[in-house]
Formats: C-alpha cells, structure tokens, sequence
C-alpha cells in the first residue's frame, strides 16, 4: 500500500478516529482505521512505558502496509502509586478492561492517600511513523484527583474516580464533548499539530 494521502489510525474505535479526523482531513488525507484492514493482526502492547507501546504500534503497522500509520498509548498516572496503574490501567485488577474492579483496586490501594496526595493525571503518548521517516512521538496529559468516590454516568475505565478541581467534577460528570476538548489525547493532538507539517515535509513518506 503507498498513498501519500492516506493515513491509518492504529484503531478500531470509531470514535477514537473520530478525534483524529478533523486535523488530517484538513491536511488533505483520507483517514482509516484497522477496521478497513481485518488481515492485520493486534500488535502485542510489550513495552513498559505509552511511548513504547505507541512506537511497536506505529511502527509495525507502518512498516506492514507502507504507509503513515498513528497510534496511541494511553492511562492513569497515580502519583502515590509510583505510576501506577500506568500501561497497564485496562488490566489493573488482572482482568482485561474490567473498570469495576479497576476502580475498586484503586480505590483500595489508595485508601490510606488523603487530598493532594491522590493527584493523579491520565498520559497520551502519540506515535506517527512511516517505514522511510524516523517517527515522531507527542505526549499529552490531563491533572487531577483521585476522588473518594465515584461519581457521574458518563465516560468509562476511571472517569468517574477521575476528579477536575477546576470544575468542580469528574470526568464523568461532564460531557463527551467537553471531555473530548480538555483530554490528555486532545492536549497531545494539539501539540501535534504544530510538528506535523515539517514531519511531512520532511523526507519522502
């Protein structure tokens, strides 16, 4: 596969996609996601850190389809926990994406934690990657607090634990699109804009 003008977004979420669209859409691109290629296998997240996993994401898809993949890496940063849950936020509790026991083991582990000894931030880490460019990675993060207890019905994973003290809320009590405008993915996504032009021009990919 070579098209300049096409970049496959690491995913099969449509609405993670979603996210990417508008600034690759205004760059002329048409975007994809891996539910326009079913042949390609999960790549096996084994890195310790978001960049890590991003890169082996990126870079391996890029490298199979030769063309400009993005990928992304994400979770929750606990101060008090070492950075934990880290990469591993989906499987804290040793079940794939099982947020109930996700939310109870952290809210265990962080029972002896008061106030600003639970602050907490969700990472992005966001790898473009072509086979004939070097790649380039972008953070984004989102500070809080680890609240006491959840609150709010909307969101998923740790939303509802996941408190704004500049609202007043969680995550979870806000809108998905307020949420979409303030996340750690939309921070890193800012930040990207501002290199993606000479990562493009720069080279032949």
């Amino acid at each position: 596969m070579k098209n300049t003008k096409t970049i496959v977004i690491a995913t099969q979420n449509k609405g993670k996609a979603k996210e990417f669209e508008a600034l690759f859409n205004k760059k002329g691109f048409e975007v994809l996601t891996l539910l326009d290629f079913p042949e390609i296998r999960d790549v096996e997240e084994t890195g310790t850190t978001f960049k890590e996993n991003a890169l082996l994401k990126s870079e391996t898809i890029a490298k199979e389809l030769n063309t400009i993949v993005l990928s992304d890496d994400s979770g929750l940063v606990v101060d008090a926990l070492h950075g934990q849950p880290g990469v591993y936020s989906a499987r804290y509790a040793g079940e794939e994406k099982n947020d109930a026991k996700n939310n109870a083991k952290l809210l265990n582990d962080l029972s002896d934690y008061n106030g600003k000894d639970r602050k907490a931030h969700f990472h992005c880490s966001l790898a473009l990657s072509h086979p004939k460019k070097d790649s380039l990675v972008i953070d984004g993060k989102l500070e809080g607090v680890i609240a006491e207890v959840p609150r709010g019905e909307n969101g998923f994973g740790y939303d509802s634990l996941f408190y704004l003290p500049n609202k007043n809320k969680t995550l979870a009590e806000i809108s998905q699109e307020e949420k979409n405008s303030i996340s750690h993915r939309a921070n890193a996504l800012q930040k990207l804009e501002g290199y993606l032009d000479d990562w493009l021009e720069n080279d032949d990919a």
